[in-house]
């Protein structure tokens, strides 16, 4: 019986084209599960219309805007920035990946100065100083809430550390790859994309 032997990438191309596939998948499970979560807050929004709306209006419009605007600037730096690698223009790529790097910190003190408002406002579910949920469907819409936006920022933190990575290494004479590079984009594309269907429907949902 012969034993099938697994050759090695015949040139750099094919293997650059098996890591582009391989987050392509990651990203596409990555997608499926926060999908979901889309999905489930569309059906509490349907099945608790008034619940919905009324805690909607509790969140804090404002942080939830800037911080949409913080990650739709991060998204242009990145885009600009693995441009600018394509081009092997490496300096100008590490000061847009670690300007992304640096709004990503920024939304995430945004958001963190938000949940300690929703705590001191008693709108965290199962801590906090007191509760204050006018009814079932309040407390669900902020479980929900938290679940979606935490889950989100853990995704910002480990987007963070690619993009401030991929900074430090272009500085060097060892740069990331252009796929490397481009990976780490499209990661953080979908960061910001998830947060632009987040956003409407958690925050403008009054």
């Amino acid at each position: 019986m012969t034993i099938a032997r697994h050759e090695p990438f015949a040139d750099i191309a094919r293997e650059r084209e098996a890591d582009r596939l391989g987050m392509i998948v990651f990203l596409a499970s990555e997608a499926m599960l926060f999908g979901a979560i889309v999905m489930a807050l569309l059906a509490l929004r349907t099945f608790e219309p008034t619940a919905f709306a009324a805690t909607s209006e509790r969140l804090i419009l404002l942080a939830g805007a800037a911080n949409t605007a913080i990650l739709l600037t991060s998204s242009l730096l990145v885009a600009v920035g693995v441009g600018a690698r394509k081009l092997d223009r490496n300096r100008l790529a590490m000061a847009l990946f670690a300007g992304a790097a640096l709004l990503g910190i920024a939304f995430l003190i945004v958001k963190g100065s938000e949940y300690r408002a929703e705590y001191l406002e008693g709108l965290m579910p199962g801590v906090g100083p007191r509760q204050d949920f006018a009814s079932p469907g309040a407390r669900m819409f902020m479980d929900a809430y938290f679940i979606a936006t935490g889950l989100h920022a853990v995704h910002v933190i480990v987007g963070v550390v690619l993009l401030a990575g991929c900074a430090w290494r272009l500085r060097g004479d060892a740069p990331p790859s252009v796929v490397g590079t481009g990976n780490v984009g499209l990661y953080w594309h979908l960061v910001d994309i998830v947060w632009v269907f987040l956003f409407p429907i958690l925050y403008l949902s009054r």
